[in-house]
Order: structure tokens, then sequence, then C-alpha cells
């Protein structure tokens, strides 16, 4: 098939179509005969649980899978893809959650790289940085093209991928959970580059989560189940309950409800005067002193990278830092001549459990089966290792089918590999491995991102009850929506301070917003 010639045919209104769709991974069937329209030039919103078929169903039509059955038509004309590179030639491009670049290299250079259209290479480099300055002033995305992917921020490195797919002509483009590592104000600045593209005729699919950002952004809307459609509509003919609930096949209660905040016990941890400094002796943390009580959650609220990273870094003992002092349990740690810091060995010992922001760097091995991910950390313990050093790889396996049940994690394959598994599963498995040590102190970062909407309403489930239990939970998240629900107490924090703290009975979404921005200032 020449596909390079492909063009539009006339008046055809489906961007993509595709119908009767069966793909299988062994005797999982990820997609289940699923049928797929998508109007030219408007934003459609593929939802679903973790492990609905969404990834699967997308790979397919950018040709990383190829279907068992099923076919597929791109304006109306069918095609057969084989590869990525028939889908990009068809005009798809595709932006993953995880980003495709190099970070050795200049954003000019990720470009370039695979499309170069000159063999000598500054010529090319200059026809492409022209093209890209104009792409960049039609779209309102701008990336600084000589600058090292490794220093770009994350709203950067997305805005560079977008950009790559459209350097590469792409007309419709995939963008798999889009937001869920941007800050607010990225996302703003993403929705404005999204409506942009919609109206010079880019066909976007966006798979996600947020069903409030489905709302506000897309013209229709296709939930998938268990492989499956269950519901497709216009956005105007739907809500944010209604999308929830035919994800997961019941109502859903994200809320605080009625549940009153909880005033703390005993105080479990407290850290005072902490200073952390980058590399480059920049202060990430500025003389920031907290106070955790046995049940109580505490919500962390700010814009990202404004210090909570280094502060788990900090609590956990990841990082040493250059001033201040942690009592934990009946030890103190500090960094003047002859204290020590707290070290994750030490923590753990003396009840500290933590949920690292970035799962797949600091919470898991991907190249492990999940059973190895699920004792990371713990594997000397008594339960899991003899006196001798020999791991009782038995006792390990039935521990991790206990959190697997207990937790839902699907599939329920302690041998699967945890790279295969959905984020959200991933992020149970986590979970299930630091919740069951009944720790006295609960760290987490970013407890559902890229989580689907069942598995949010589980593990907020699983953090109030573990508050209930006595626990102290420090919750860092940037969804503000998620600290309200979760949170007793709340701390804002920026530049690297905590620059405000309030009950839960004086907070909600627009203050906390503004106080961020104020703060910000």
């Amino acid at each position: 098939m020449n596909t390079t010639s492909h063009m539009p045919a006339p008046h055809a209104p489906w961007a993509v179509r595709m119908q009767g769709i069966v793909k299988r991974f062994g005797a999982v069937q990820a997609n289940a005969g699923v049928d797929l329209s998508v109007q030219r030039g408007s934003v459609h919103a593929l939802v679903g649980e973790n492990g609905a078929g969404k990834s699967t169903l997308m790979s397919v039509l950018y040709g990383f899978y190829q279907a068992e059955a099923g076919h597929i038509e791109i304006d109306g004309q069918p095609v057969e893809i084989a590869h990525s590179q028939q889908a990009i030639a068809l005009g798809l491009g595709m932006v993953h959650q995880h980003f495709m670049l190099v970070d050795t290299l200049s954003a000019l250079d990720n470009v370039l790289l695979g499309s170069e259209t000159d063999l000598r290479l500054r010529r090319a480099e200059q026809t492409a940085r022209a093209r890209l300055q104009t792409l960049m002033d039609q779209c309102g995305l701008h990336v600084a093209l000589d600058s090292l992917v490794a220093g770009l921020s994350v709203g950067d490195r997305q805005r560079l991928e977008i950009l790559k797919a459209l350097y590469r002509g792409a007309r419709i483009l995939i963008l798999d959970e889009p937001t869920a590592v941007l800050t607010p104000q990225e996302t703003r600045q993403l929705f404005e580059v999204l409506d942009r593209l919609r109206a010079q005729g880019t066909t976007i699919i966006l798979i996600t989560h947020k069903l409030k950002e489905v709302m506000s952004l897309c013209d229709a809307v296709t939930v998938m189940r268990a492989g499956r459609v269950v519901h497709e509509c216009a956005i105007a003919d739907t809500s944010v309950e209604q999308l929830a609930e035919a994800m997961v096949g019941r109502k859903v209660n994200l809320g605080r409800g009625d549940a009153p905040a909880v005033v703390g016990g005993e105080v479990r941890l407290r850290a005072e005067g902490l200073l952390v400094q980058d590399a480059l002796g920049v202060a990430r943390l500025k003389d920031v002193s907290l106070t955790l009580h046995a049940g109580e959650i505490v919500g962390v609220a700010g814009v990202a990278g404004n210090g909570q990273s280094e502060l788990l870094a900090a609590l956990s003992g990841l990082i040493q830092p250059v001033s201040g002092s942690l009592s934990l349990g009946a030890q103190t740690f500090g960094c003047r001549n002859g204290q020590r810091w707290l070290d994750p060995r030490t923590a753990r010992e003396q009840g500290l459990a933590h949920v690292p922001e970035d799962r797949h760097a600091r919470a898991m091995v991907m190249g492990f089966p999940a059973w190895e991910s699920a004792v990371l950390g713990h594997e000397d313990q008594q339960a899991y290792s003899t006196r001798w050093g020999w791991m009782r790889r038995s006792r390990m396996l039935a521990a991790t089918r206990a959190m697997m049940a207990q937790f839902d994690v699907r599939p329920q394959d302690p041998f699967l590999g945890s790279a295969k598994f959905s984020g959200g599963n991933q992020q149970k498995l986590v979970l299930a491995r630091e919740m069951g040590q009944n720790p006295a102190v609960l760290l987490v970062g970013q407890p559902t991102r890229g989580v689907d909407i069942g598995a949010i309403e589980f593990i907020h489930a699983r953090l109030r009850a573990l508050r209930d239990a006595g626990c102290a939970v420090l919750v860092v998240s940037s969804e503000l929506d998620e600290i309200l629900a979760l949170a007793d107490r709340v701390m804002v924090m920026n530049a690297g301070r905590i620059t405000g703290e309030l009950p839960i009975g004086d907070c909600d979404e627009t203050r906390l917003g503004l106080l961020m921005s104020e703060t910000a200032a």
C-alpha cells in the first residue's frame, strides 16, 4: 500500500473510523469488537478504567499492534496500518504519556531525529528551524529549540512532542493522558493550543481519566469498559456523573461527602528548619517546618516544582538537608556534626512508609516481575528471607497475590512484568506494598496521577481507612480536588516555603487557587 499519497476522501465526515476491532494478548481480550468514529476537526475523548482497552485501541490505530479482526478508515479511505511509519504517512501523530525524547539532545535535534530532510545536517537544521518557527507561531506552541531536553520543563517537553508530530504532518493527534504530569497553568496553556489546533482543522483523540477536562474541552466522548464500548455521545448530552458511572458500571463518589474534619492525636513526625539545596547550591526547601499527628491527613497544595518533591525526599531519607532536624518515633535526626540524617532503611524500621511521586523511577523496577516490585525494599524482612539471607520466594509470591487481591490489582498475575501493568494498577501495587506494613506515618506523592476514576475512589478510601486506624498521612498532590476530598489540614507551598496553612473547613478550590497565585507573585 502506498500510504504516502493518502488524501482525504471528498466530504468524508469522519477522520477516523474503526469497526469490529479485536485484539488479544494470550487469554486476555483487550479489544472485543470495538467501534470508534471520530469526526474530522473535533476533540474526541476516549475514557475508561485502567485496563479498559483504550491505549490498546490507539496502539492498533497507530500501528504498534495488529488487530486480529476489524478494519480502519482514515478520512473515508480503508487502510491497513502495519507499523507506526505508515500511521505517520497517513497523517497520524501520537504523544505518549511517557515522552519519547532524548534528554541529551536539543529540542531541535529531537524533532529532526529520524526525519532528516537533507544529508547535510546544517542545511536540514536550517530548514527544520524555519518550519518549526512557523508552526509555533501558528499553534501557540513555543519551545526553546536550542535547549537540551533535560533542561526543559514537563510542559515544554509535551509541547515539543506535539510540535514533533505536527512537523511530521499530523492531521490527527492522539494524546495519551496529556495532563497527567502538568501543572494547572500548563494544563490551561495546553487547552489553548488544542483549541487553536481544532479551529485549524486538526482532529484530536484524547485518552484521559479527568472527566472535568473532558467536559470543558471535548466535543464527543466514547467510554470503554472491559474491552468494549459501553457509551458514546456528544458532550452536550452527558455529565461527569454519567460518564463516571458508565466507566465503572456503578455510581462513584469522589467528594468529601459529609465527613467532618478530623482533629489529630499525638505527634508522629516533626520537622524543623529544613534547608535543602540542589547540586548547583540553589535552595529548594527554605526553613520548612511541619508536624504530622496520628489520625489525620495533611494535604500539601501548590504548583509543581515549588519544593514538594524535595520535602518528600527529605522526610523519607532519600536526600539529606543542609540543615534542620527531624523527629520520628523515638529518634531525632539532624545535620550537625556528630548527627546523622534519616535513611530509607531506618525510616521503614521507624514505621514510615513512602509512596514516591514517580513510581517508575523510585517505586518499582520496570524490568522486574510484579512479585519482585511488590516486596522491593522489604525483602530483608523475616517473613521474606532466612537469617542467612536467602529469599523465601514462595512467601513473597503468596504475599504478592494477597496484595493484588486486597487492592484489586489487574491482572492478578505476580509473574507479569511490572512494566506490563497499567499506571493505575502499578500505583495500587505500590500502595499495597507500603500500606500493608501498617505504618505509623505514610508519605504519598501524587497518589492518583494517571489513575482512572474507579481506582481514585478506591485509593482515597484506603487512605481514609489508614488515617482512621491512627496513621499520620501526608499527601502531596497537584490536584486541588484531591486535596479538598482527602485532607483534614492543608498547607500551601511556594518557592520552597510553606506559605499558608488552613483547616479544611476554611478551604475551597477558589480560595486555595487564589492563595497559590498570591503567594507565587
